[in-house]
C-alpha cells in the first residue's frame, strides 16, 4: 500500500511539472532545430526589407519552450531592440481570456449558456433588428428580434451585434451617432452604461442566425462584472492571472513596466512604415499606461508572448497549469468544440471564444484539425494545436501591414521543423 501511495505521489509530481512551460529544456528529439532556425531567416528578412519594425516569436512543444526571440526594434526611432518579454497591445486576443472568465462563472452555475442575458441586464429584454438604413442621415427603421441574446450567442459572435470602428458601414454609423466605442483605447467611460446604451440600438441581424465579429465580448466582460460583483480587471487578476502566474498581463500596465511597452506603427499611402499617431487614427497608443476604468473585454489587455502562451498551455492541459485548476476538462472541450451550424468564414467553425481549424483548413496548411486560434488588431497572432502539442505566437505592433503574410509563413516554418 505504501509503495502504491509513493508511486501515485510521484506520478502527481511528474504531472504537475509537465503542466508548466519549461523555459530551458534540453533539445527535443522530435524537433529539427536547424529547420526551426529558419524562423530567424524568415523574420530577419522582413525586418531587413523594412516590412516590419519588430517581431517576437514563440513556440512551445510538449510544454517545452523551444523558440522565443525578439527581432528588430521595439522602438525604431529610439534604437531600442525588440526583446522576447516585450509588452504588446494584444487587442482582440483579450477576447479568449474574457470568454474564459465568463465560463468560470458558468462553471459555478451562475447562468446557463442558452439563458437570455436580459436575465442579468434587463436593458436587453426587448431587442430590435435593423430593417432599413438611410445613408444620408443615419436614420433607420427596425423590426422586432425573434428572440433574446444568449450567453452562447455572445461567445460565438452570433448575437447580432456589430463593431464600432471595424464593423459594417451602417452599424458603424449607428454606433458612432450613439457614442458606442470599439473598446480600443477607451479610458474614462462607464462600461455598464455604454453597454446599456448599446441595448437601445438595433442589432445588425437576428440573434443566432449569423456570425458577425462584434462587441459581443465587451458585453460578455460587462456580464462578468454584473454577475461577479467585481470589475473585470480585478476578477481576471484574482481568478486567472495570479493563479496562472501571468505576471505581465494587464488592463492598466504599471509605470514600472512602461519601458517594456513596444511602440506602434502603421503604413502611409505609399506603404512606408510610420509611427502611429492619435491624430491620424483616433486611438492614443499610450492607452495601456493610462489609468483607465473602462475594461474592454474585446480589446483592452496588454501582455507578453510568454504570458499568453501560459494561458494557451492551460487550455492544452485541459484547464490546469502549475497544479492550479481554473477550468474543468469538459469546459475546455466545450470551448474548443464547434458551436455553429455553419462555417463562420467559409472554412472553419467557432467555439466559445476561439476560431477552430476544420478538416478542410487542416488539409490546406500546417495546423491540425481542432487547433484553436485568433489574433489582435495590432498584428498579434496565436494558435494552439492539441494534436501536435503546440502553442505558437507571432507578435508585432503594426496595422495595417501590406506584407501581412509573415504569420502564415511563420506557421509553415514551425510545422516543417517537427519530426
Amino acid at each position: 500500500m505504501k509503495k502504491l501511495l509513493l508511486l501515485l505521489l510521484a506520478f502527481a509530481a511528474l504531472t504537475s511539472r509537465a503542466q508548466v512551460i519549461d523555459p530551458h529544456p534540453p533539445h527535443l528529439p522530435d524537433v529539427n532545430y536547424p529547420r526551426l532556425a529558419r524562423i530567424d531567416t524568415l523574420v530577419d528578412t522582413y525586418v531587413r526589407n523594412g516590412w516590419v519594425k519588430g517581431v517576437v516569436t514563440l513556440v512551445v512543444r510538449d510544454g517545452k519552450l523551444i523558440q522565443n526571440k525578439g527581432y528588430g526594434f521595439a522602438d525604431a526611432e529610439a534604437g531600442k531592440p525588440m526583446m522576447p518579454d516585450e509588452l504588446f497591445r494584444i487587442a482582440s486576443q483579450t477576447k479568449a481570456i474574457v470568454s474564459t472568465g465568463l465560463m468560470m462563472l458558468w462553471e459555478e452555475g451562475k447562468f446557463y449558456l442558452d439563458e437570455p442575458i436580459s436575465d442579468f441586464m434587463p436593458a436587453f429584454a426587448h431587442m430590435t433588428v435593423l430593417d432599413k438604413f438611410n445613408e444620408k442621415d443615419s436614420s433607420y427603421t427596425t423590426k422586432p428580434a425573434k428572440r433574446g441574446i444568449t450567453f452562447r450567442d455572445l461567445l460565438t459572435h452570433t448575437s447580432g451585434l456589430d463593431y464600432a470602428l471595424i464593423g459594417t458601414p451602417s452599424m458603424r454609423a449607428i454606433y458612432a451617432k450613439a457614442g458606442i466605442p470599439s473598446g480600443l483605447g477607451v479610458i474614462d467611460a462607464d462600461l455598464k452604461e455604454r453597454m446599456n446604451a448599446l441595448a437601445a440600438l438595433p442589432l445588425g441581424s437576428q440573434p443566432g442566425e449569423k456570425w458577425t465579429y462584434s462587441l459581443s465580448v465587451d458585453l460578455a466582460g460587462c456580464l462578468v462584472e454584473v454577475i461577479s460583483g467585481k470589475d473585470l480587471e480585478t476578477f481576471l487578476r484574482e481568478r486567472l492571472f495570479n493563479p496562472l502566474g501571468m505576471k505581465d498581463t494587464y488592463f492598466n500596465v504599471p509605470a514600472a513596466k512602461a519601458a517594456r511597452l513596444a511602440a506602434v506603427y502603421t503604413e502611409d499611402d505609399q506603404h512606408h512604415i510610420v509611427r502611429w499617431t492619435a491624430e491620424k487614427t483616433g486611438v492614443d497608443a499610450g492607452y495601456p499606461l493610462a489609468r483607465k476604468r473602462y475594461f474592454s473585454g474585446g480589446a483592452g489587455l496588454t501582455s507578453t508572448a510568454f504570458d499568453y502562451a501560459v494561458f494557451l498551455q492551460m487550455m492544452l492541459n485541459h484547464g490546469v497549469y502549475n497544479g492550479v485548476r481554473v477550468l474543468a476538462p469538459r469546459t475546455v472541450e466545450l470551448m474548443t468544440s464547434g458551436q455553429l451550424d455553419f462555417l463562420y468564414n467559409g472554412s472553419d467553425n467557432f467555439g466559445l471564444g476561439f476560431g477552430l481549424t476544420s478538416a478542410r483548413s487542416a488539409a490546406r496548411g500546417g495546423r491540425n484539425e481542432g487547433s484553436f486560434s485568433w489574433g489582435g488588431y495590432f498584428g498579434t497572432t496565436y494558435w494552439a494545436d492539441p494534436k501536435a502539442h503546440l502553442v505558437c505566437l507571432i507578435m508585432t505592433q503594426q496595422t495595417p501591414n501590406s506584407h501581412g503574410d509573415l504569420a502564415a509563413k511563420f506557421e509553415d516554418v514551425v510545422y516543417q521543423s517537427l519530426q
